[in-house]
């Protein structure tokens, strides 16, 4: 039982480790985007599934950090309402608004900034 246990926590930390590094940058999330057309045939395309988890992901994280901070009783760095609604055009207009030379942050990260500005947590 223990020898199932170690297991399971080595795959899980090799899996957290290769998502982590793995992780999407804005500038390689705007270059994949610019790719795709704007029309209703987008959401057959894999690239456009592959950026949507990318986003969900990039979201259920930081929901997640938010859940942790206030279990832990630290003040998180947001707090996000329970749904959060982000049209594909505000999501790449944001995106689109960080200077270049600081598009090689994550996904998460700018996601993590948005609701941080979007959504603070009162004092």
């Amino acid at each position: 039982m223990k020898k199932a246990t170690l297991i399971l926590a080595v795959a899980v930390a090799a899996s957290l480790w290769a998502t982590g590094a793995s992780a999407m940058t804005v500038q390689e999330f705007l270059t994949s985007a610019s790719r795709i057309p704007q029309n209703p045939t987008a959401l057959l395309r894999a690239d456009t599934r592959r950026l949507m988890n990318e986003t969900k992901q990039a979201f259920a994280t930081v929901r997640s950090e938010q859940v942790a901070a206030q279990g832990a009783g630290r003040r998180p760095a947001t707090c996000m309402p329970e749904k959060v609604g982000v049209s594909p055009n505000a999501l790449l207009a944001r995106f689109n608004a960080i200077p270049a030379a600081r598009r090689n942050i994550s996904v998460t990260q700018a996601i993590r900034e948005w609701m941080a500005a979007e959504h603070p947590c009162p004092a």
